[in-house]
């Protein structure tokens, strides 16, 4: 009975095109708010009069509450349905922009970013939940492909547009600038956005969310201080969140009705394919941070050119995304996967061999498109196969369980290998008899990066060796 209940559920006509059309511009407004900033916290620094440590909250913390947030939009997801849900997330994610937008002192900004960050983290899952309902499962990887043009093309395009809105404007239109395309994303939900999902109706476990929220802001928080000279800031938030995830695991295992059901986890290709979207989210959100501050501490050029270079990889992302969907659906997992970990390996392989003060912007160019070609060509297969292996009932944990660690993941690697970027800064300077020179300053900049893509090539290398293990078959969906 539960397996003919599920087989109506995945066979039900949905208007397909204008439910996406709503969730994918509502997204991408999200996504595009996660990095829109970067390039305006020097100025954000001089108008609020506020210290590097303060202002870069505006960042981690959009990330700490979405890590937050996420866990919780399993049991949303169920408790809610998709309109009520979607139409909310909307409007906390404008309430957000509109406070950020007429913020008159730092408090108020931050404030209003982390309201933002609220809609974010409830409303992406939601909307990775809807595609997979909405879409048959031969057309998924399409669906998520086009997502994902959101999810990867908008963080890596906000480094851009937020230098010239800068260059031209002032930061408040940053923010002006996603106000009517979240009101359109807001109107067209309204309008189109049905309800997809069955509701459980589960009861509302308060030491779940609590020790969710110690456990992801703890363990995100504590990474986010990684090469800070205090290791008390460090060391405390991480041990403290780890075992407050433990402690979580644990009760959701022994409940009946779970707030985040850890049974997605039985599936071994679900498993490889979170480890291996781990990974993948370490390196590309890390890179997104790394080669900008090189190409402006160690090349010289302005922060606009620097996001103006990195606009090309992100628009291949974008174009290679439903390209690498629509081929997942051909020809399944495995025959995107391990090219797309290899081709990413060799281009930071080339990238950690060539970095220096003399490197040429078009070489620069070349290699980041390529790393973000082998993102496509990763991301949408992985994601649409781990939910795959899922039976319907399980989508919403899948992908609460999928879009936290990605957020985890970003921020764990940020911070790593940020850190280890620095250390090796530190190292090359002390080495020197003059290291306040600016020859000094750029060179270990050289010197850090060079080693930090070293040893992101060998994550990767680990990455082409798990993707081994992809079973080549388009899903396995109960």
């Amino acid at each position: 009975m539960e397996e003919l209940k599920e087989l109506n559920y995945e066979q039900k006509s949905y208007n397909v095109t204008p439910i996406s059309v709503a969730l994918i511009l509502a997204g991408f407004c999200c996504m595009l708010s996660e990095t829109l900033l970067n390039m305006a916290l020097k100025n954000l620094m001089i108008q609020f009069s506020v210290s590097a440590t303060t202002v870069q909250w505006l960042s981690t913390g959009y990330m700490l509450i979405m890590g937050i947030s996420i866990p919780v939009s399993a049991l949303l997801i169920q408790t809610f349905t998709t309109r009520q849900l979607f139409l909310t997330s909307v409007v906390i994610f404008l309430a957000g922009t509109i406070v950020s937008s007429l913020s008159i002192a730092f408090p108020m900004l931050l404030i209003g970013r982390l309201i933002q960050a609220v809609g974010t983290g409830v409303l992406i899952p939601n909307i990775v939940n809807t595609l997979l309902i909405i879409n048959p499962i031969e057309k998924r990887g399409k669906a998520l492909g086009t997502f994902n043009l959101v999810m990867f093309c908008a963080p890596a395009i906000g480094p851009t547009v937020s230098g010239l809105i800068i260059q031209s404007l002032n930061w408040r239109w940053l923010f002006f600038v996603i106000l009517p395309l979240s009101v359109i994303s807001l109107i067209l939900g309204y309008k189109y956005i049905e309800n997809v999902t069955e509701l459980t109706k589960p009861s509302i476990d308060i030491s779940s969310i609590i020790l969710s929220t110690i456990g992801f802001g703890g363990f995100i928080y504590g990474v986010s201080n990684i090469g800070t000279s205090n290791t008390a800031l460090v060391a405390a938030p991480i041990v403290v969140g780890c075992i407050s995830l433990a402690a979580f695991v644990l009760r959701q295992l022994r409940m009946d009705t779970p707030m985040l059901d850890m049974h997605p986890f039985k599936e071994s290709m679900f498993s490889l394919g979170c480890i291996l979207m781990i990974i993948m989210h370490m390196i590309n959100f890390a890179t997104m941070l790394i080669l900008p501050m090189f190409l402006e501490g160690a090349l010289g050029l302005t922060a606009f050119a620097a996001g103006l270079l990195m606009l090309p990889g992100g628009f291949l992302n974008g174009l290679i995304s439903p390209i690498a969907g629509h081929l997942y659906d051909k020809f399944g997992p495995k025959a995107l996967i391990l090219p797309g970990y290899i081709i990413s390996a060799v281009s930071f392989l080339f990238l950690s061999r060539l970095v220096s003060t003399v490197i040429s912007t078009s070489t620069i160019v070349v290699l980041h498109c390529l790393s973000l070609i082998a993102v496509g060509f990763i991301n949408t297969p992985v994601q649409t196969n781990s939910l795959n292996q899922l039976s319907p009932k399980y989508y919403p944990h899948g992908t609460a369980i999928m879009n936290t660690l990605q957020q985890i993941a970003g921020a764990f690697g940020t911070a790593m290998f940020v850190a280890v970027m620095t250390s090796y800064q530190k190292k090359y300077l002390a080495s020197v008899n003059n290291p306040s020179s600016s020859k000094h300053q750029a060179l270990s900049l050289v010197f850090g990066v060079h080693n930090t893509f070293m040893i992101e090539t060998g994550v990767l290398v680990v990455a082409v060796i798990l993707s081994l293990f992809i079973a080549n078959k388009k899903s396995n969906a109960k």
